[in-house]
């Protein structure tokens, strides 16, 4: 059951040889999701081994060009590649106007459908029996909005073994997956645990890129396995992250330790920066688990069972 996060994109508006535009690609029981389109996302696709007609959801969080400039050419070649399947973008603002402005709506070869946010608080936005996206907004110079990736919560798992023994039915299962106990016809009690093991624990990721920091993030964010937090800039430039809208290393690791998370990632460097050193030190000196991403660098969050009640 995988959930892995590939980074595609780790610079900010202006991409380098080294670093492309903001994309990553959430990995999800086999169900991949593009947050993020920066120019040059497709060629990433490719040189990353992520197949195309893998992704049927994008989220794009707001429309700088550094973050959806990389939707044309996805979306021109999905047709070339004679794409049946329809897709779904959500977005802030009037994205499907950009879109056909270069793209001719009769030339595409699959149906697109365009989701767009506008809405306060958190609010879900994509749904499936195992997997929920939910977005919230930021504080940015246009509408932008974060997206929160979670697993839901898992019923018990039958030792299958006990099936037989204790002659159990369907309705039997339910109940114990549950976490109800079991009472034989004999009238003995089986404990749910001697029937049971707990279900893995739901497993999440939250992108928040691009913002200004702000106290209602960190109730959004709280608790996620890996936060991907925008860090344009180190501590010395918290003035000019001000006035442009973003966040400095100081700024990422606040909201971190704040909300309890398990892992920060850290990226969005603005390329003023030949190295990512000072903005990495920074953050990890505040928040000891941070990583500076690069393009190419995957994050895996493992399988773990949650603990029976006592």
């Amino acid at each position: 059951m995988s959930f892995n996060i590939t980074i595609l994109g780790s610079s900010s508006a202006l991409p380098t040889s080294k670093r492309f535009s903001s994309a990553h690609v959430v990995n999800i029981h086999e169900r991949f999701f593009l947050v993020d389109c920066g120019e040059g996302t497709q060629i990433q696709l490719r040189k990353f081994k992520i197949s195309f007609a893998k992704i049927n959801h994008i989220f794009i969080t707001h429309l700088h060009g550094d973050h959806f400039f990389g939707l044309f050419g996805v979306i021109s070649s999905f047709s070339l590649l004679g794409r049946k399947n329809d897709l779904h973008i959500y977005s802030p603002g009037n994205l499907q106007n950009k879109i056909y402005s270069v793209i001719n709506k009769k030339e595409i070869s699959f149906n697109i459908f365009f989701h767009r946010l506008s809405h306060e608080g958190k609010e879900v936005i994509y749904e499936s029996k195992s997997i929920e996206v939910s977005a919230f907004p930021l504080k940015h110079r246009i509408e932008t909005y974060a997206y929160f990736f979670k697993e839901k919560h898992k019923e018990r798992n039958i030792i299958k073994e006990q099936i037989p023994k204790y002659g159990l039915g369907i309705k039997d299962i339910l109940r114990i997956k549950q976490g109800k106990d079991f009472i034989t016809k004999e009238g003995k009690l089986i404990k749910n645990t001697d029937l049971s093991v707990p279900p893995f624990k739901s497993r999440s990721y939250a992108y928040c890129s691009d913002t200004k920091p702000f106290n209602g993030l960190v109730n959004f964010v709280e608790n996620v396995d890996i936060l991907y937090h925008e860090a344009t800039f180190a501590k010395d430039l918290k003035d000019i992250a001000e006035i442009t809208g973003h966040s400095t290393s100081e700024d990422a690791a606040n909201v971190a330790n704040k909300a309890n998370v398990k892992k920060l990632l850290i990226g969005h460097f603005s390329t003023r920066y030949k190295s990512t050193n000072i903005i990495y030190e920074e953050t990890k000196a505040l928040f000891e688990n941070t990583f500076a991403i690069n393009d190419g660098d995957v994050f895996s969050i493992p399988l773990e069972r949650e603990q029976n009640k006592q």
